[in-house]
This record gives C-alpha cells, structure tokens and sequence, in this order.
C-alpha cells in the first residue's frame, strides 16, 4: 500500500472548494449552505437520481406519487438549516404542508390520537384514564424545562460551546440535584419513561412507536429522552411534507446549489478520497476521473465504505480503520406502498382518516416483543405497523378521491432465521421477492381487519424488502433505513464509534456527514450543517 496518493498529473486540483460525497440531506444541505456563502461546491451521486433516501416516485400508477423511502419532514422544518435556508428554498418552489392532527395508535381496543394542540391531546388521554392528562401535562411541562439543552445535544457538536452554554442553563435553572437527575434520565428507557410516569397503557400505545423512529427500541438505553423529545417535536410543528412529493425538497437544494454556482452530478460514483501530504485533495470516480477539492471532501457514507473503500490507499492510522469495521448496522426495514380507490375508512375512529400517521400496535409491550423478535432474526409475529397518509396533508398525492398509504415496518431482520408466526417458510434467510410478498401479505391482513373494505379498495401494492432497500442505498446496508444501529456505545457522544466521534477524521480536510454521525438518523440535515459552519468559520478565521 502506498503513503500518499497523489491527485494525478493533468487533473486540475483547483475544481472546486469542497467536494460532497453523496446526496442525502445531509450532503445537499451543506452544499446549500457553503454556496450561498461563496464557496464552490460540487456534489456527487453515484445513483441516477439526487436525494438518498428521499426520493418520490409514481411506484403503483399514475398520478400516484409516493414517497419511496423517507416521507415526513418535522426535524428539518425545525432544524437551523431550515431557518437558513427556507426562505430561498421557498423562492424555487418548496412548500410544506402539515395538519392540525399527527398521530395516533389504534388496535383492537380502539384508537387514541394526538394533535398539536396541547389541551386537546390532555383530554383524549383523560378519556382513555383518568388522571392521565394531568399527567401528559405535567411530563411535557417537565420537558420544557429542559428542552433547549436536549434539543442544542441533538442539534449541534456534543463537545461544543452552544451545548455547554445550554448545560450551564440547564444547571442554573435546575439546581445541582434536577441537573443530576437530568443527567441520569439521558440513559432512561422509554419503557421507564412511560411505566412510572402514566398509570394506563393508552400513552405506552401512542407514543412506544415513536421510540422506533429514532433507531432504537422501548427497552434501549436513552430511548426514553429520545421519545419525549419526539413527542415534542410533533406537537411543536406536527408532521410536515413538501406539496408535491419530498423530492421537492430535494430539488429546491440542488437549486440553491446551482444558482450560486455549484454543481451537482449524478451517476458520479466516487472509487477514492485523494490524499496528498496528509491531506483530503480530491476524489477520483470509478471512471477514473478526478474532482480536485481546494478546501474539503465531505463523505456522507458510512464509516466502513469510508475507510475501507474511499480511504483504502491512504495513509489511515490502522485505529481508525479497526473501529470503522466495529461499526454495528442495526434492525431492517420494509416499505409498502398502496395505491387505493378511495381515502380509507377506519373502523376504529373516523379521525384516523384525518391523521398523518398511525400505528397499528398492541402497545408498549407489543413494541417490545416485536423488537426482540426481529432482534432474534426472527420475522415478528405483530410487527408495530407505520401507517402513513400523505394524502391526509397533502392531497395532490393522488387523483381527486383516491389515496395512497405508506407503509413502514422497522422490525425486521436483515436475514431472517425463522418466523415468530410460525406460519412462514423464510428458506435460507434470504430476502427473495417470494418471502418479502409473504410477509406484506401478513401486513395486509392485519390492515384489513382495520380498515372496512379495504381489500375492495386497493388498486396496487408494491413492497421493498430490506434486500430492495439496501440494494436502492449503500449507506442502507442490509436494509437497515438508520445507517447504523444506534446503541448507546454508538449514538450521540459516540456516533459513529468513540473513537470516531464527531465529523472530523484522521485525514485534514475530510470529514463525515450523514446518519452514520452525529446525532444520527432523520432528516434534520444537522451533520451538513455542522461541517458547513465549521468550514465557513475556518474561512473567515483565513480571511
């Protein structure tokens, strides 16, 4: 292996100021945010389109636009990049929508719904348990206290002077034993949360879910501050998507890029970072072309394609290449999309059909089970079913009088070993479009017996299966939509690895973005952000 590589002869090195790997929401916003500032960008795609994991496409029929993989955008309507950049996103045709209801739980035992009205979330959970209003009151009231400091730990660097400021708040206003147990109730399970703060399983039902859209389960350590810090997020802005599709989001950024001067490429599939004097000088394409970088290279990959792939002839400390290939990948996921005739009717409350998304669950105790299942390798028997209804928000989704549902599933196995059921034959575990119709077809039931004429109702259906969706996203491997299991040993403070932590890398003048950093998964575009600022600030501090 050689100790440099060097940006070969003929290659203009100067292309740019900043070459971006990938173009997650991660990528498109630090690109956005560097060329309003001036500085040249070039973003690279290996896929056909931009996006990553926010694509919109016409998957059933027609007029039908579903949004493939991620839908719904409440972290970046409430992250400082939208605050950046929204009124210019605006400006080239990003528009989002949201309603007054954002979620809810239903099963057998009926249904329970949240709005962003706080009062009347109070007295829907007073109906399902006396007490329990007060209760949500008091919890939410509680997390206000402290949220700017949570919400600055999910927002910025850990170690950083915004996030001590905030801890130093905290503490004023806490005093020494309420900052203490503060600091304690970061590693609190949800079911910890719920269990001695609630004396009903209706609250568990409604919001345990959520706990799985942060990458962890019910049992987890720190799922607990993480599923208060959703609950307040839907009732700060509720659950937002772009009219149109999410992909208008994406084009809005690539917009932005391009009108001050960047560029973005697809179908560019970056082979390796350059490194020259032990620094980031470039990246060359598997068609051997070279993207010269004055400033930075920015990969939003995961840490094992960055250092075993991107960096595999550069003189890397061999510590950073060993806890790159300690990096865990967590549960799969699975996405079904339907085209339906007509908006669904609900048999357990017709405000569902009002509501962004709900879970089909069994509640706290159902999550729990169907997280350890998948965690087993096994396909769960009652999967927490995420219910999508973009049409709820957005009507354009669909033709005039018909509806689309997006389907989430994030229990499952990469590889199955078995079936919790017991009623599926998963082979030698692989995902073959056999075992991935089986097990959409369990989905479907459990919808049907929800929803009345549902099976009437349905023009088309098409499932991805974990292989489909880790096949459609390298960053996905084995299907899992968190890039990354986010385990306490590799979120936050740790993510991707302790030894990794943060957004730098060994290399001066790389760094690391997207779900596989700090804070992890969601569409908040915060590790974008991030290393834009901290680009930015390094170009004034030169000037």
């Amino acid at each position: 292996m050689s100790s440099r590589v060097a940006v070969p002869r003929g290659a203009d090195p100067d292309a740019t100021d900043v070459a971006i790997v990938g173009s997650g929401i991660n990528a498109l916003v630090c690109g956005a945010l560097l060329a309003r500032a001036g500085v040249g960008v070039a973003v690279l795609e290996q896929a056909d389109v931009l996006g990553g994991a926010i694509r919109s496409a016409e998957l059933t029929h027609e007029g039908f636009v579903h949004d493939v993989f991620s839908a719904w955008h409440p972290l970046f309507v409430a992250s400082d990049a939208y605050q950046a950049l929204g009124a210019e996103l605006a400006r080239h045709g990003l528009r989002y929508e949201t309603a007054h209801a954002v979620t809810a739980a239903v099963n057998d035992d009926g249904a329970i719904v949240m709005t962003r009205a706080r009062d009347e979330t109070v007295a829907e959970l007073e109906r399902h348990g006396l007490g329990e209003g007060a209760r949500f009151a008091a919890d939410r009231h509680g997390f206000d206290a402290v949220a700017p400091w949570v919400m600055s730990l999910l927002g910025d660097e850990v170690l950083s002077t915004t996030t001590l400021r905030s801890a130093l708040a905290a503490r004023r206003r806490l005093g020494r034993h309420g900052a203490q147990s503060l600091a304690g109730s970061l590693a609190e399970s949800a079911r910890t949360w719920l269990e001695s703060t609630y004396r009903t399983p209706a609250p568990g039902t409604l919001f345990a879910p959520w706990v799985l859209h942060t990458g962890l389960g019910p049992d987890a350590a720190g799922s607990g501050v993480m599923g208060r810090a959703i609950v307040a997020l839907l009732e700060a802005v509720g659950l937002p998507v772009p009219a149109g599709g999410g992909a208008r989001l994406v084009e809005a950024l690539r917009d932005v890029i391009e009108a001050h001067g960047g560029t973005c490429r697809t179908g560019a599939d970056v082979d390796r970072v350059l490194v020259s004097g032990g620094r980031a000088a470039g990246v060359r394409l598997t068609t051997g072309a070279v993207v010269g970088a004055r400033r930075a290279v920015v990969c939003s990959v995961t840490p094992p394609a960055l250092y075993d792939r991107l960096l595999a002839d550069a003189p890397v400390p061999e510590w950073a290449r060993r806890a790159a290939r300690r990096f865990r990948f967590g549960r799969a996921g699975m996405q079904i999309h339907y085209a339906l005739s007509a908006p669904p009717r609900w048999r357990a409350d017709d405000r569902l059909g009002r509501t962004p998304v709900v879970h089909l669950t069994s509640g706290l105790s159902g999550v729990s089970k169907a997280v350890g299942e998948a965690e087993r390798g096994l396909l769960p028997e009652e999967a927490t079913i995420v219910c999508g209804q973009p049409c709820a928000v957005d009507p354009t989704r669909a033709p005039r009088g018909a509806w689309i549902l997006w389907i989430q599933l994030q229990e499952l196995p990469a590889r199955p070993r078995g079936d919790a059921g017991g009623s599926i034959d998963v082979g030698d575990g692989t995902w073959t479009e056999s075992l991935r119709e089986r097990y959409a077809d369990r989905i479907h039931a459990r919808l049907s017996r929800q929803i009345e004429g549902f099976d009437a109702s349905v023009r088309a259906r098409v499932a991805l299966s974990p292989a489909d969706i880790a096949r459609a996203n390298p960053n996905l491997v084995g299907g899992d939509i968190y890039a990354g299991a986010c385990d306490l040993d590799q979120n936050l403070m740790f993510r991707p690895r302790p030894e990794l932590a943060g957004h730098r890398t060994p290399v001066r003048g790389l760094y690391q973005i997207g779900a596989s950093t700090h804070p992890g998964p969601g569409l908040g575009g915060v590790s974008g952000s991030l290393v834009a600022r901290r680009l930015l600030r390094r170009s004034r501090r030169r000037a």
